[in-house]
């Protein structure tokens, strides 16, 4: 089976675009209407998201049907339809709101549903596919393509669908709602289309999936050292990386008085930051006029050494050890950016490796258990970063100490996530893909090797 081709790359690229197109608009979006226009509590739309999250703990078991089928382009484009019809009904659920509340809040808990088994049947089976199809030296560079297109989609849906929205009215949320949904299954059918091609995923077993069959291949799976480092891994990562999500802002404006533009600016540092990560992530693997650009377990592990030091700057401002007037926030919080983005390509990058690896024909099911990972741990990390902020105030009588508290436990986290990618023997990025020891003395290929 022949890898694709940096431009077959780009066209998953623009599927995840289009995965991102409609997420934005269902957990952004939807999100301000309900708090601004409906005047509903914000736990709401926070339970809400939170459980379009909590329904992608299906990841595995999508990961697992894929694995069995001939090709995995039905799941992605079947996947991207539900997820499509599920951000429309929230849309439609919003509006219903504003005349009836309770059966708008029942149809928008069935269209979150929905979103949660889209995402995790597109999205797991698009990285099982570039998992399957990308070659070891392009892994990296496929991996922040394909985030970067994203991030692409993300940022021009809301920009346009920002300007459509306006004035706001509940029919026109629906309709753009349903244009977004209806093109974003369009072009992700016409990048889809030919491009896995008729060869067929090979299965070591004919039989048709069944609950039991599912139980076996995960357990089997988690039997692999590497693939259970590599979930611990995603899961404390994840938790790091999303805990401040909420809260950064917050702290910007209590500890430095930054105001709203000034803190939403703020925000647009980071993900700049971010961006560039990717992009210097990218490198990983590579050799470029003849220089070495480390390996991915290199960025993923120095990423999140990176991650914990900038946490630790936020740390010392909030503490008071340095005075905020003298703390380079903005230079702090660009740096963040840079060390989640490339951690987070290089761990992605690595994800494709180690889905190979083990039993045939498990891509699918390692990255559906993954996924599962990361979406616990980002449903999990906002609301414990919150939470903890809150205790914290309560506890110690003062804002700037308890953000810091936070900011402190999630550089913690970042360590511990550091040591663990360290333990696991991520595939080389070199043509051949061995899989390289992470430590002298383990073994060169343990990933078969039982707990």
């Amino acid at each position: 089976m022949n890898g694709l081709s940096w431009f077959g790359i780009a066209r998953l690229g623009l599927v995840q675009a289009m995965l991102g197109a409609v997420v934005v608009l269902t957990t952004s979006t939807l999100n301000r209407v309900m708090v601004v226009e409906l005047m509903l509590p914000a736990l709401i739309p926070g339970l809400l998201v939170a459980l379009h999250y909590a329904v992608q703990l299906t990841r595995p078991r999508m990961g697992f049907g894929s694995d069995l089928g001939a090709r995995r382009t039905p799941w992605i484009l079947g996947g991207l339809a539900v997820l499509a019809t599920g951000g429309f009904l929230g849309a439609v659920a919003t509006a219903w709101m504003g005349t009836s509340r309770s059966a708008g809040l029942a149809l928008a808990v069935s269209a979150f549903t929905l979103v949660g088994l889209g995402v995790s049947a597109a999205g797991t089976s698009l990285l099982a596919l570039l998992a399957k199809r990308v070659d070891s030296p392009r892994r990296a560079g496929a991996a922040a393509m394909v985030w970067t297109m994203m991030i692409v989609g993300f940022a021009v849906t809301a920009g346009t669908a920002g300007k459509f929205l306006d004035p706001y009215s509940p029919e026109r949320l629906v309709a753009v709602s349903g244009t977004v949904s209806l093109i974003a299954v369009l072009v992700a059918a016409l990048a889809l289309w030919r491009l896995e091609g008729h060869a067929r995923i090979v299965v070591a077993e004919a039989a048709p999936m069944t609950a039991t069959r599912f139980r076996a291949a995960l357990a089997e799976v988690w039997r692999e050292r590497d693939a259970r480092r590599f979930t611990i891994f995603v899961f404390v990562s994840m938790l790091a990386y999303s805990a401040q999500d909420l809260i950064l802002e917050p702290f910007a404006g209590v500890v430095f008085g930054f105001s709203p533009g000034e803190s939403t600016q703020l925000s647009g540092v980071q993900h700049g930051g971010t961006l560039a990560g990717m992009l210097l992530a990218a490198l990983a693997g590579r050799r470029v006029f003849g220089l070495s650009f480390g390996s991915l377990r290199t960025w993923t592990v120095w990423g999140c050494i990176a991650s914990c030091v900038a946490l630790g700057g936020l740390a010392l401002a909030g503490f008071g050890i340095v005075a905020p007037a003298e703390w380079p926030l903005r230079a702090n919080v660009f740096v963040m950016g840079v060390a989640n983005g490339a951690f987070s390509i290089a761990a992605i990058g690595a994800m494709m490796a180690l889905a190979g690896h083990g039993r045939a024909s498990r891509e699918g099911t390692r990255m559906g258990l993954w996924g599962a990972a990361q979406a616990i741990g980002f449903a999990g990390g906002g609301l414990i970063g919150t939470a903890a902020s809150d205790l914290a105030r309560w506890l110690l009588g003062a804002p700037g100490p308890a953000y810091a508290c936070v900011f402190a436990a999630e550089a913690l986290l970042f360590v511990a996530a550091a040591l663990l990618a360290q333990r696991i023997a991520m595939p080389s990025a070199e043509v051949g893909g061995s899989v390289t020891p992470a430590l002298p003395g383990v073994p060169v290929s343990p990933s078969e090797e039982r707990a």
